[in-house]
């Protein structure tokens, strides 16, 4: 045996055992349970998880045991990452993929700022590109990183039924573009209709830009209004803090995302 073919063995089988040990360590994960410490914060951090259902709950600790086996958590501008921020952050994040079998499997990184940060950003027009500088409060990259001011974080999360959680945002986003593209059109469940999708969320869309546009209220934030993908993170907000008013206000919407999550937070005591 030649020792190139030697060396392509060794490789094969290298690669064959890390698979399958990732493997076993994620069902491990998976399967585990967090400590009696770890989910009184995660239960007084994120209160909307007390609500959720007794059998989704081992489901849930599973999935932020692997959420932060996979992600680095970096603080930024003097920020030390505590582990109140760690599963806050995971907690929530993991309530999106509870109860499907989506996961974000691009993402490695978030980055955490004390307070809202600066961001740059260069906007296109034909041959012009413009670089505008804005304050923002969470932004979600494709395949990451996820960056998120805390002050904003852990308010929208302690405040669980105003429809503003940055958390549930920028994580909507993550989970969008895992079909290629953020443009509100996420991997859709088995049974789920695109054209369906397409046709309910175009229509909402275009609503709550008439809406934004003449001054009239809606359930939905008019910063949906700018762009589909920013609907789409609007609504996943809506749907999980103000589940009810977004069933009355806007059936279709509310029953695509229960389809898409598999979860429906309205009937949730």
């Amino acid at each position: 045996m030649s020792a190139l073919l030697t060396l392509l063995l060794l490789g094969i089988g290298f690669l064959a055992v890390r698979y399958w040990s990732e493997r076993r360590r994620r069902k491990q994960l998976l399967a585990s349970q967090l400590g009696p410490d770890q989910r009184a914060i995660v239960l007084s951090s994120v209160p909307l998880l007390r609500r959720l259902p007794e059998p989704l709950r081992q489901t849930l600790e599973g999935k932020i045991a692997l959420f932060l086996h996979q992600i680095e958590f970096i603080g930024c501008n003097g920020v030390e990452v505590s582990d109140e921020m760690r599963l806050s952050i995971a907690a929530q994040a993991c309530l999106l993929v509870v109860n499907t079998q989506s996961w974000y499997v691009n993402l490695r990184t978030v980055l955490i700022y004390p307070i809202a940060f600066k961001s740059r950003r260069a906007e296109h027009d034909g041959y012009v590109v413009t670089e505008r500088e804005t304050v923002r409060t969470g932004e979600s990259w494709a395949r990451g990183p996820v960056i998120l001011s805390w002050a904003d974080a852990r308010q929208g999360a302690l405040d669980d039924s105003d429809g503003h959680n940055v958390v549930l945002h920028e994580f909507a986003h993550q989970l969008d573009d895992l079909s290629g593209h953020t443009d509100g059109a996420p991997v859709l469940n088995k049974g789920q209709s695109f054209a369906e999708w397409e046709r309910v969320f175009v229509g909402a869309f275009q609503a709550l830009r008439r809406k934004v546009e003449t001054g009239q209220p809606s359930v939905l934030d008019g910063y949906g209004a700018n762009g589909p993908q920013e609907f789409f993170a609007i609504a996943v907000e809506t749907f999980f803090e103000r589940p009810a008013e977004l069933q009355r206000e806007e059936a279709e919407v509310y029953r695509q995302l229960a389809s898409l999550f598999q979860l429906d937070p309205a009937s949730w005591a």
